[in-house]
């Protein structure tokens, strides 16, 4: 059996063919940065000391001029990347080039606009190409999924839909039904955004999710420390932290420090 990046991440030797839901996983931690923030050379640097620092999978984030899911870091990222003249074509040439020295697992994030703007198959084929390994698009709803989800399964791309705490029971199997790679939970309704505290609500989402499906299921919003990631891989396969690591990049991003101060986070996120 061939298994590619993203199931090498959390398969252990127990858990390879096996198909029952609450399957257990090996833990991963996940970390996301915004490509083109500052820049699309720095991008590539960033991802290598992520992934260095211990990084299990990378989502990189392609800008969109409307980012109606996230919070002010990750608007001000996108801002900031379209600036310096990131494009859907651009991303495509940094996962290009992060893949010639990296085989870390590199999940790309973004809207459906700009995607469909691209053309779904082509975008679907030349991001694989360029050795990407799946696609979350943020706003794209199960209903609407279909055409995207014909591209990808072509392409061999992995297609990881979000759940909500509002998701119900049957809904969340709909979803499953369309996934592949893994499943986003999302802690909390409304935007990104590094908190201080976890919503209680996680575990039973986590709960829901893996009682309907045999895909690992992973935690993103809102978490942004060491604790809140050991909280979270009690009950789930793997811990998002995005906006915790862009502002660090935010803050760092003109300095000779950036890169220590990346790898430092993460390896204190690691534990």
């Amino acid at each position: 059996m061939s298994l590619s990046r993203l199931e090498k991440v959390f398969r252990t030797e127990s858990s390879i063919g096996r198909e029952s839901p609450s399957t257990e996983y090996r833990k991963a931690l996940i970390c996301f940065l915004t490509c083109g923030d500052p820049d699309l050379e720095t991008t590539v640097d960033l991802v290598k000391a992520i992934s260095n620092a211990g990084a299990d999978i990378v989502e990189l984030g392609i800008p969109f001029s409307d980012p109606l899911a996230d919070g002010p870091t990750i608007q001000a990222s996108s801002y900031r990347a379209l600036e310096a003249g990131t494009t859907v074509s651009k991303a495509i040439e940094c996962v290009e080039k992060i893949r010639r020295t990296l085989d870390v697992p590199l999940v790309l994030m973004t809207y459906f606009n700009p995607i469909y703007n691209y053309g779904l198959r082509q975008f679907a084929h030349d991001a694989s190409a360029a050795g990407a390994d799946g696609i979350i698009l943020t706003d794209l709803p199960v209903e609407e999924a279909a055409q995207w989800k014909y591209a990808a399964d072509e392409a061999g791309l992995a297609t990881v839909p979000l759940v909500a705490p509002t998701s119900t029971k049957e809904r969340i199997e709909r979803i499953s039904k369309m996934a592949s790679g893994f499943i986003y939970c999302v802690s909390r309704t409304g935007v990104t955004g590094a908190g201080d505290i976890l919503p209680s609500e996680v575990t039973e989402l986590v709960g829901r999710t893996k009682s309907v499906s045999n895909l690992p299921v992973v935690v993103g919003f809102g978490i942004s420390k060491r604790e809140h990631v050991r909280k979270v891989l009690q009950h789930a396969d793997g811990a998002v932290v995005g906006s915790a690591l862009v502002d660090l990049i935010a803050k760092y991003q003109r300095t000779r420090h950036l890169l220590d101060q990346v790898s430092e986070f993460v390896r204190y996120l690691k534990g």
